[in-house]
């Protein structure tokens, strides 16, 4: 039986590091091609769809809250100003380094955890499993895929294998 700590937060670092590599393809493209950056930082999909930027500070504030929520940890609160690919990137950076100090025995057990939380004029109640396959997965998975998009369809050369990253290495490294 998998736990829920190897269900999450290892997964989370995982996609979050992807993420990191994918907006180094980004700033590189931006420099390669000799335009500004912020013009990627500040892209959309769509007209009424949140920026790069946004995507990825949401991305974070769910791994980060979903740890310190299903830990009992005090949640870090950030400024969400970020307007360069070098301050989102030390954005993931800090959430990498948050995730990495939850205690895995806090986690344990967790499945049936009350959690409420109010995401816009929604008020949400879970229990811990619910939360983390209901909606801390879904919503992580979406706004990462959102941004590789964002930066995809503005022409940086990405690939499925940019957002799975380096699987074999990881597996090899377990073992």
């Amino acid at each position: 039986m998998i736990s829920l700590y190897n269900a999450s937060i290892p997964c989370f670092i995982h996609a979050l590091q992807n993420l990191s590599e994918i907006l180094k393809k980004g700033a590189a493209y931006a420099a390669e091609k000799k335009f500004d950056p912020a013009v990627l930082v500040n892209a959309r999909l769509a007209p009424d769809m949140f920026p790069l930027a946004k995507q990825v500070q949401i991305t974070t504030d769910i791994d980060k809250g979903f740890a310190a929520r299903i830990s009992g940890t005090e949640n870090p609160k950030y400024e969400d100003n970020e307007t360069s690919f070098d301050e989102l990137q030390a954005r993931i950076a800090k959430t990498i380094a948050f995730l990495k100090s939850i205690d895995e025995k806090k986690v344990a057990g967790q499945e049936a955890r009350n959690i409420e939380l109010t995401v816009g004029k929604r008020d949400l109640k879970f229990n811990g499993l619910d939360y983390l396959l209901q909606f801390v997965i879904p919503n992580v998975y979406f706004h990462i895929t959102v941004a590789y998009s964002i930066l995809r369809h503005n022409g940086v050369a990405l690939g499925k294998n940019d957002f799975l990253g380096n699987i074999q290495r990881e597996q090899k490294q377990a073992a």
